[in-house]
């Protein structure tokens, strides 16, 4: 717990760090508490009042059904901060634990299941994500288990190489000599050298899972209207965009300041570790 502090004191002390935090601690709040702010329902139609421009009654203008667009876009992130917040750390844990044991563990079993995470990685993601969907429906939990899933493939690979530079040490050796078996190793000795990285790790797929959840409501495939949600609004506001560029406006900046702000915290906390978040990157 202490190292952890003293971790994010090390990422708060730099400007882009705790930029970034701010960002997305704004962001976590807003989706907290935004039913308790919302000046209107997302849900209401009203064809008095399409296309309204910005002002005292309409901060951020409407839509072209007339909804109030503050309100769907202060709900609109919900749904997606949800889902990831909770793929992310799965993805993170069983990618991560299992590329440390092939790490320590090596030989042909590593050999043969790498070749496997590089078939998956060489699929392109979006082909990936749409035949899970096509299959088992777009619910929360549907979404949830395929992020987690194909977004923690890459982190096996970045898991096991972290583990690679911790395996040779002494302590290592002096464990398996104790008599210690794979998954005490894997849980005591390797885990918590490597855990910086997988930190480093986890902002940087909270991010892409981010874009891949409204790029999937963007396509249809997300969030089934009329749920307010940033991707599914900003195609919705597609045709529009000529006589009434609010309407994509605010969903738009809404999840750009959200994505800028985790990755200015994964950058300050990858250096506050001291790791080149460079050679961790596997898309």
């Amino acid at each position: 717990m202490a190292v952890s502090s003293t971790l994010l004191g090390r990422t708060l002390a730099r400007g882009s760090g705790a930029l970034g935090l701010g960002l997305v601690a704004i962001h976590i709040l807003l989706a907290l508490f935004a039913p308790l702010l919302v000046p209107y329902d997302p849900l209401t139609i009203d064809g008095a009042m399409m296309f309204d421009p910005p002002g005292a009654a309409h901060w951020l203008g409407t839509d072209e059904l007339g909804r109030d667009i503050l309100t769907r876009t202060l709900l609109g992130g919900r749904q997606a901060m949800l889902v990831t917040a909770v793929a992310t750390p799965v993805a993170v844990a069983w990618g991560g634990l299992l590329g440390i044991w092939l790490g320590l563990a090596g030989g042909r079993i590593d050999a043969v299941l790498m070749r496997l995470v590089d078939a998956v990685l060489s699929l392109p993601w979006i082909l990936k994500m749409l035949l899970i969907i096509v299959t088992f429906g777009a619910a929360a939990q549907v979404l949830t288990v395929t992020l987690a899933f194909f977004y923690g493939v890459p982190v096996i690979r970045v898991a096991r190489a972290a583990a690679h530079g911790v395996v040779a040490r002494d302590f290592i050796a002096a464990a398996r000599a104790r008599g210690h078996g794979t998954g005490a190793i894997v849980l005591r000795e390797v885990l918590p050298n490597v855990r910086d990285a997988l930190m480093v790790e986890g902002a940087m797929r909270w991010s892409w899972m981010l874009l891949a959840f409204s790029s999937l409501s963007f396509l249809g495939f997300g969030v089934a209207p009329p749920t307010p949600d940033w991707g599914l609004m900003i195609a919705d506001s597609r045709n529009s965009m000529a006589i009434a560029p609010w309407s994509a406006l605010a969903p738009i900046l809404a999840l750009s300041t959200l994505i800028t702000g985790i990755n200015l915290a994964a950058d300050a906390l990858a250096k506050a570790a001291g790791l080149d978040r460079a050679q961790n990157v596997v898309h």
